[in-house]
């Protein structure tokens, strides 16, 4: 086991040849930030490499695909093709690297299994179902990689995965080795909840919920007070506050309603809430700022939003309204797929199969800290008119997925594509950002499913199977909502 090493260090540490960069703001010229991070997500969201078992199941007396099958070679030939996806799995630990030709030889490492986050095991041949049977004794989540003529083990995976030997056993049949990386996102994104902190600002008690999310995922969520928010805004440096003032500006599109002071106070606390999680090696930020936070904290010194999208473009997490599943939804689609979640208040269009997305607070690195950032222009809230926010332009054409994280069991979604984003002035009934998504299904069905809640967290990308796959290794019931 490598030496711990706080967020911040490990924030600072630079992976040679790594194509992946922390690159700020989410404005569109200048950033905050620039530091080369190994792994397909932020460093700062884990302490530690994700560990992986990496099996690979194969006889010698195996007759398909071919007599005399050279494993050692099949081996090398795995070991080319996880070669080429060396930057997407920077931060995979192999800690079991391991060609098993019998059932018996898995005894030999299952005490290294122990402490995996997943097992990847790669089928050579046929024969391999009692080498599969022991490996999921260990009760961890894995995933068989199968690749066409590797076996006829197919036949039987299905009526695995309805024992409960096969419980935590997923499987993935392509002829596609990129999905080698793919397999291990789950994996991922368990390890990422558990190293993952939340801080919670409000008076409110969550401890029940707290609770049961620590036990069922290893999350902690800390509550915070707001004296010592303040004495951190307090401490910010007027200079600094400035700069990151004028790199907002500069960076947008345009300023419509907020004077600049109200965008000084904005940054000086987007300053302070960075430092916070520093201080408390922590993942994500989230205040009730419609509720206990309001007056104190939104009216009296300044709203958090700017400081909430600045953390989700560095990899990092800014939710609103004390939404703890909302965070916790966050987390996972960083774990899945490096990539921030938009939450949103929705209404519905039914003409067009489709629902409108909208929140104020629009994430302006949707496609995570190194990819391009959306044009933008600084608004007030809408309801409020006062704060700031990003009122981001996302990108029409994109597929998207929904999903929220209703309770430690239970997680809802649904799938879609953006076909409108309208951020004119002239545009000026719901939230700031806005984007109609038309529905993969049935919209009708959608609004008659829902429940639990106005919010969902919307995700670049169609991301169903890995959240059907976290969710099966996390004993999660997974819900679509418009079918």
């Amino acid at each position: 086991m490598k030496k711990e090493i706080n967020r911040r260090e490990f924030l600072q540490l630079t992976a040679a040849g790594s194509a992946l960069c922390l690159a700020g703001v989410g404005c569109q010229g200048p950033v905050v930030l620039s530091r080369k991070s190994p792994g397909l997500i932020s460093p700062g969201c884990r302490r530690t490499k994700v560990k992986v078992a990496r099996i690979y199941m194969g006889t010698s007396h195996g007759l398909w695909p071919k007599p005399k099958l050279d494993l050692e070679n099949e081996v090398r030939f795995y070991e080319s093709r996880f070669a080429e996806l060396k930057d997407e799995l920077a931060d995979v630990d192999f800690v079991v690297d391991e060609l098993i030709t019998s059932a018996n030889q898995v005894g030999s490492i299952k005490d290294r299994l122990k402490d995996v986050d997943g097992i990847l095991a790669i089928h050579f041949n046929i024969g391999v179902r009692s080498i599969l049977n022991e490996i999921l004794k260990s009760q961890k989540p894995t995933t068989v990689f199968a690749v066409p003529y590797s076996g006829h083990g197919w036949t039987g995976f299905g009526g695995l995965r309805k024992q409960e030997l096969g419980a935590k056993l997923e499987c993935m049949l392509t002829s596609d080795y990129k999905q080698l990386a793919v397999a291990i996102r789950p994996f991922r994104a368990i390890h990422h909840l558990r190293e993952a902190k939340i801080l919670n600002l409000t008076t409110r008690s969550f401890a029940g919920y707290a609770d049961n999310i620590k036990n069922k995922f290893g999350t902690e969520i800390k509550k915070i007070e707001l004296k010592r928010v303040l004495d951190a805004c307090d401490a910010v440096d007027d200079s600094q506050a400035e700069a990151e003032t004028e790199r907002w500006i500069r960076g947008a599109v345009k300023v419509v309603e907020p004077s600049r002071e109200e965008i000084f106070k904005s940054c000086k606390l987007a300053l302070a809430l960075e430092k916070l999680l520093d201080e408390e090696d922590a993942t994500v930020m989230t205040v009730d700022c419609y509720g206990t936070m309001h007056r104190p904290l939104c009216q009296a010194y300044a709203y958090p939003c700017i400081g909430f999208i600045r953390l989700n473009n560095m990899g990092l997490g800014g939710i609103c309204e004390s939404d703890l599943g909302s965070a916790m939804t966050h987390i996972l689609f960083q774990g899945l797929v490096g990539r921030p979640g938009f939450i949103s208040d929705p209404t519905m269009d039914v003409s067009n199969n489709s629902i409108i997305l909208a929140h104020c607070m629009g994430t302006t690195k949707m496609d995570g800290p190194d990819g391009p950032a959306a044009p933008y222009k600084l608004r007030t809230i809408m309801e409020r008119q006062e704060g700031v926010v990003v009122q981001a332009k996302m990108r029409i054409g994109q597929k998207v997925t929904q999903a929220k994280l209703v309770r430690p069991d239970l997680l809802l979604s649904f799938t879609g594509k953006i076909i409108d984003a309208p951020v004119s002035l002239e545009h000026d009934r719901g939230c700031r950002t806005k984007i109609t998504v038309k529905v993969d299904g049935d919209a009708e069905k959608l609004w008659k499913n829902w429940s639990h809640g106005l919010h969902r967290v919307t995700c670049y990308g169609d991301i169903t199977k890995e959240l059907q796959h976290f969710c099966r290794f996390k004993e999660i019931e997974i819900v679509n909502e418009a079918v």
